[in-house]
């Protein structure tokens, strides 16, 4: 396994032991299908939350949080609904989409979550 793939492996373990710290139960990681993936779905509150991750080591390219453009929005919402239809709950729960951005500043890594971060 490549660095690149092992740090954004890394990232996706921090983003879910920051979630459940903060009440999230998680229900799956790194769902895939045809046209698109889900780092992490997770619930709280009666709320299926469809997570994205990114984790940078600098923000020479842009905060983490700004790489999840609209085609990415597209791609995570495609696999989400893919997610809630396998599980037949498409239409029967409420949703939302967050990003977990990771950062290292000043050698230490920051973990901000933005809820409800986009609507596809």
């Amino acid at each position: 396994m490549d660095n690149r793939r092992e740090f954004g492996k890394d990232g996706e373990e921090k983003a879910s032991i920051f979630l459940k710290e903060k009440g999230y139960c998680i229900l799956d990681r790194n769902f895939k299908r045809r046209g698109g993936e889900v780092d992490i779905v997770c619930e709280k509150s009666g709320v299926v939350v469809f997570v994205e991750v990114k984790r940078r080591r600098s923000d020479l390219f842009g905060k983490p949080f700004e790489a999840v453009d609209g085609r990415k929005r597209l791609h995570i919402a495609k696999s989400a609904k893919k997610w809630l239809y396998e599980r037949k709950l498409l239409g029967n729960c409420d949703v939302r989409f967050d990003v977990v951005s990771i950062f290292l500043k000043n050698g230490i890594e920051e973990i901000s979550h933005i809820e409800d971060a986009f609507r596809p």
